[in-house]
Formats: C-alpha cells, sequence, structure tokens
C-alpha cells in the first residue's frame, strides 16, 4: 500500500502552535502605521444616545453590526428608554431580538438591566465600570465601549475577537484572556489612546487580519509582525 502523504497542517492549527516572539518593543512603529492606515475609525454601531449604545453593544456579541444596526433601527424607535425595556414582554422582547442570535438570553439582560437602571440609576446608564459590569450581560468590553463612546470616559481597551487575535499575532501579548490582554494594552499605549486603539485593532482585523486567511502581502506592517512570515511561507 503507498504511503500516505502527510496533511498539510491547516494554518490555523499551526499557528496556534506557533511560540509568537514577544514584539512590544515594536509597539509604537506599529501603531504609528495603523493611525495613518485607519485615520478615520468610527464605532459601526448606530445609536444616539449612552441607552442606546449599551443596548447596541450587548446585541452585537456573536453577531455583525450591520445586522444589529438593522435590528435596532426598528427597535430604538419601539422601545426609547429604560423603562420601555424594563417593562417590555419578555416574549416579545425576545422575537424582536430573534435575528441577532442568542435572542433568548440578550433579551433576558437587556430586560433586568434595564430594571436595574430604573430602579438604582433613576433611568439613566450609569458612568462607571463597577457600576456598568455590575449589569446583567455586561462586560469590561461592553462598559469600556459604553464609557468612552458615550461619556468621553477612558477607562481601559475594548477587547473582542479582533483586537485579541490582532494583538496575540502583532506579539503585544502572550494572553488569551481578554482582561489580560487589555492590561498587557493599557501598559503600552497612552491613555488617549486606549479606544482608538480599540477600534483600529477591530478594523484591521476585519479588513486585513482575518481569522482564516489574513492578508498578510498586503498588510501594512507585516514587517514588524513577527506572525506575518508564518503565514505567508504556509499560504
Amino acid at each position: 500500500m503507498p504511503e500516505r502523504k502527510p496533511k498539510k497542517p491547516d494554518t490555523q492549527d499551526f499557528f496556534s502552535e506557533y511560540d509568537i516572539p514577544d514584539n512590544r518593543h515594536n509597539f509604537y512603529r506599529i501603531w504609528a502605521l495603523l493611525k495613518e492606515e485607519y485615520p478615520d475609525v468610527k464605532p459601526s454601531l448606530n445609536y444616539s444616545n449612552p441607552l442606546e449604545l449599551l443596548v447596541a453593544t450587548v446585541l452585537s456579541a456573536q453577531s455583525t453590526d450591520v445586522q444589529i444596526n438593522r435590528v435596532t433601527d426598528k427597535l430604538f424607535k419601539k422601545y426609547r428608554t429604560a423603562r420601555d425595556y424594563a417593562s417590555a414582554d419578555l416574549r416579545e422582547l425576545e422575537n424582536d431580538l430573534y435575528s441577532t442570535g442568542f435572542y433568548k438570553s440578550k433579551a433576558k439582560n437587556i430586560k433586568t438591566a434595564a430594571q436595574m437602571i430604573v430602579e438604582k440609576y433613576n433611568g439613566e446608564v450609569p458612568k462607571t465600570m463597577e457600576e456598568l459590569t455590575s449589569l446583567p450581560g455586561v462586560g469590561r468590553k461592553t462598559a469600556n465601549i459604553v464609557l468612552a463612546r458615550a461619556f468621553g470616559i477612558v477607562e481601559g481597551v475594548a477587547v473582542d475577537t479582533h483586537v485579541k487575535r490582532v494583538s496575540r499575532r502583532l506579539g503585544l501579548t502572550k494572553n488569551s484572556d481578554p482582561a489580560k490582554i487589555e492590561q498587557d494594552l493599557i501598559s503600552l499605549a497612552r491613555r488617549e489612546d486606549l479606544d482608538s486603539i480599540s477600534m483600529t485593532l477591530i478594523y484591521h482585523g476585519r479588513k486585513v487580519c482575518q481569522a482564516k486567511k489574513p492578508k498578510c502581502k498586503i498588510c501594512i506592517v507585516k514587517d514588524l509582525c513577527p506572525s506575518s512570515v508564518i503565514f505567508i511561507s504556509s499560504a
């Protein structure tokens, strides 16, 4: 029987075993290039007030911003205040959120969070990390987004799947836990850049440093990225 040729390892499997060198010393060079590449990064979610931003961000988990914007276009006309969400029929709210994925847990979290906002914060979205993360369905990522973009309060870096993937590939962190990745990025960057870093890495992750097939050959930071040689050679 002829010998089977070994199967070429999947890029992701190979990459997961790759020990990414510490590349933190190149952070400011990388950041300068990314800022130049994405000079006008803006949030993709549509909102007009802190409550809408909070709801949209909670809904965005496991979904695309495009889909969430379709849903919230109708949702924000139907539910205008925290009291509207707090008093909503749960089944009806679930139906309104059906296309966002995980709609049952999202509806429950939003309704319960709205009840807490009404009871504890007089119907206004709170403005501290501790208060926001006490709401169901709200972790540090969501809280960072709401604080920075609704109130101009920069506490840290919102770490989503794109930020996690790109920062690890660039060798800016060796951690996989979002809270630890956030602290690693905070230690590298100026405080005023923290929110921009999150949005910039998200843009770069969507457009270039994609999960399965990163476009390393056209990447603006490929010469500073310790992972690009791995992906280019395995392409």
